[in-house]
């Protein structure tokens, strides 16, 4: 009688992991989901603006129903369009990105490139996410200087090591960002000092929320902190969250909006709208996209 009982629990237990396999691969990843959020980042009185917030699409050429997806994020109508990283994972991507992206290249922009901007994914082994000293194995190179020129050539400010000054919403918008801290392609030195008193709105971007990286930007007095990467844990545990963040972010800032710890600036977190090929699952962690309004403190 005990052995029975063994088996029909064991039985159970496949059958249960089997169902939360099928859920996570065929049903949670296509669940494309749009999150809305209150920054309380600018003056007394300001007109509130609004920021869409994309990150982690990681396009293959035919995922058809996530480049329609995110091509009707122009109906939001947002003032300025952020764009935190990791655009590809195929060689032949970027008409992809692009046919998702066109319908919004005419308003104000900003990126920055992740590591999957330059290399494509290999194979890797999902408990080596837990590793934090795991080496970085490069996959196939990627067209980065195309998705680059064509981003730049719409108007969108290219943020890998970089900072600017535009105009979006009626606003004068600073923003800085660099290129992937995860693969050691920052250079903040490149980049760092004070944020003007002058502007209306100040904004850091990376792709990777490193905190060695996010602690400078807030220190320098930028705004609202902007990065990606996370996939919000791609993976999470109900009612407990992200098991891994893959980088040195702590687990509980995974995904979403968060005060950055002893100052007076904003993270937010985009848990993105791709997975990593070879794992192609997501669960209690749907893929999403942000509408930040910022409105005043």
């Amino acid at each position: 009688m005990r052995s029975k009982t063994v088996l029909r629990l064991a039985a159970g237990t496949v059958a249960a992991g089997a169902a939360a396999l099928a859920y996570a691969s065929l049903v949670e990843r296509n669940m494309f989901t749009l999150r809305r959020f209150d920054v309380p980042v600018l003056a007394p009185d300001a007109e509130p603006l609004r920021i869409l917030h994309l990150s982690d699409l990681h396009m293959t050429p035919g995922q058809h129903r996530k480049q329609r997806w995110v091509a009707e994020l122009a109906g939001t109508d947002p003032d300025l369009v952020i764009v935190t990283g990791d655009n590809m994972a195929h060689v032949d991507a970027v008409p992809a990105v692009v046919r998702a992206l066109t319908p919004l290249l005419d308003r104000p922009g900003a990126f920055v490139f992740g590591s999957n901007d330059y290399h494509g994914p290999v194979f890797k082994n999902p408990f080596g996410y837990f590793n934090k000293n795991k080496p970085y194995v490069q996959g196939a190179t990627l067209p980065a200087e195309e998705l680059r020129d064509l981003l730049t050539g719409s108007g969108w400010a290219d943020l890998n090591n970089a900072r600017t000054t535009l105009k979006a919403g009626g606003r004068s918008i600073e923003l800085v960002g660099v290129d992937d801290p995860h693969v050691d392609r920052d250079d903040y030195d490149a980049v760092a000092g004070p944020a003007s008193a002058d502007a209306d709105l100040r904004i850091g971007l990376a792709h990777s929320p490193e905190p060695r990286i996010l602690d400078r930007m807030a220190d320098d007095g930028f705004d609202l902190l902007l990065a990606g990467h996370t996939h919000g844990g791609q993976v999470a545990v109900p009612f407990y969250g992200a098991l891994v963040t893959n980088s040195g972010l702590d687990r509980r800032m995974a995904k979403g909006l968060h005060r950055w710890p002893y100052s007076e600036a904003y993270l937010h977190v985009s848990a993105g709208l791709g997975t990593h090929p070879t794992a192609p699952v997501r669960f209690a962690c749907p893929p999403e996209a942000s509408i930040l309004t910022l409105i005043p403190r």
